[in-house]
This record gives structure tokens, sequence and C-alpha cells, in this order.
């Protein structure tokens, strides 16, 4: 599973376009889709062709698995019936992350992709994103205003093939908007993880399993000052007093 459709991907297709890495797009036309058409993935996928570490092979089994889970979360994030998933058997899907009571299509659907991966039985002064007080649309806005290049996601191994499917992941963007009252960084945030996908004769998902280490995509988000602080130093820099000859130009 990742999140990298959810990202900075705010217009609509015209119809009859196609995406090279998401298939099943434009197959039907009575698809209810949450914003009205197919997303655009043009951002993103310059991210991910700038910024990826393998580049595999057309046809090979890493693509496949690659292209396939990334039209997996373009339904998940952009499709509001699933009924209309092409890509999981509805009636036997269940999401299941580091170990967590897993959740059913419609119960994924319902929260979103970042929800269900960041959800947490920490206690909650320990939380650095509380899933539990989040929606679908919040979650999107948080993560699409800190990532407005979008958050990219690659394979960079595949161990298994069907039925059972083991493949370890790479998730990456660049922090350039505002996190949780955090001003951006600019630099580039990352984590790595591991997957277990089990499908049905018709390779559609019935199980999918997802390991990795939140910290290390909050390390990223949490590195940056708090934006007050942020703002009081660029007030600071502006300020004809404070010694500076050239203030910051704001975007």
């Amino acid at each position: 599973m990742n999140m990298e459709t959810s990202l900075g991907e705010e217009s609509l297709k015209q119809r009859g376009s196609q995406d090279q890495y998401r298939i099943l797009i434009h197959e039907d036309e009575k698809i209810q889709w949450r914003h009205g058409g197919p997303p655009i993935f043009d951002h993103v996928n310059k991210l991910f062709e700038e910024g990826r570490t393998k580049e595999w092979p057309k046809g090979s089994l890493e693509e496949t698995v690659q292209n396939a889970i990334k039209s997996w979360e373009m339904e998940l994030s952009y499709k509001t019936r699933l009924q209309d998933f092409k890509t999981i058997n509805p009636e036997k899907f269940r999401l299941i992350v580091n170990g967590r009571e897993p959740l059913s299509g419609e119960e994924t659907l319902q929260i979103g992709s970042y929800n269900a991966l960041l959800k947490s039985s920490i206690p909650d002064e320990f939380k650095y994103y509380k899933s539990e007080e989040e929606t679908f649309e919040s979650s999107h806005d948080i993560f699409r205003s800190a990532f407005p290049r979008g958050f990219a996601w690659e394979v960079i191994s595949v161990f298994s093939g069907p039925p059972t499917i083991a493949y370890k992941f790479r998730h990456w963007g660049f922090f350039e908007g505002p996190f949780k009252g955090h001003a951006p960084t600019g630099e580039m945030v990352e984590f790595y993880g591991l997957g277990v996908l089990k499908v049905d004769e018709s390779l559609r998902a019935e199980d999918v399993e997802v390991y990795y280490d939140p910290a290390e995509l909050f390390a990223g988000l949490l590195k940056g000052p708090p934006a007050s602080d942020s703002i009081k130093g660029n007030e600071s820099t502006n300020n004809p007093t404070s010694g500076r000859s050239c203030p910051i130009a704001h975007f």
C-alpha cells in the first residue's frame, strides 16, 4: 500500500487520456469519482521518474507489482464505491498495517489511506498524528499541503510472485508545505517498508499487509520549526531594524 496518488493531484484528466503507471483509470464511464472524474498524476509522476532508484523492465514482475499497487491506491483515493474497484476482491479484502487489527475494504475506503496507514495504539500524548481525529478529506489535505509535488512510491525489490507477493518499497517526497504547525524544510522525506500482497486467480488483492516504521516519516515532518517560530523569524528578517540589509522574498 502507498499514499502516492493522494498528493498534489487536484485537477482532473481529460476523457480518453491515459496514465502509464496506473491501469483501469478510464475503463468505465459509470464509475463514481470522488472529484467528478479521473485524477491526473503529472506532478507525482515527474517526481517518481526523477527520484526513483529502480527502473524496471517493461513486463517484469517488479513493474507489474509496482503498477498494480499504484492502481489500487488510485482507486482507494479517488473512487467512492467499492463496487467500482477492479484491483481488489471486495468480499475478501483486508488491510493489515504493522500487525494491527485488519480493516475491511469498506473500512479502508471510509477512512482513507493515510488514516489507515497511520492508525496507532500508543497513548495520545505520544502520537505524532491522531488518525481518529481526521476524516478522509482532512487527512488528504494535510499531506497534500506538506508535499505539494506529491509523495512518490516505488518497488525496490520483489521476493516472490503470485499468489503471495512479498516486496520492499520506498516512499519519498519534498517537505515544501506546512505540516501540523511545523514549517517546511524543503528537504526530502523518505521511508522504506515491506509488503505482502495475496491475490486471487484474477490477480485481485485479497490481503494486503504493510510493515514500516512511521517514525521515519515523522522524523522529517517534525524537523521543521513550529510555524509560529518561522513566522517570527521572517518578521525579524523583514524588519529594517534587524540589522539585515536584504529582506526575504515571500512567495
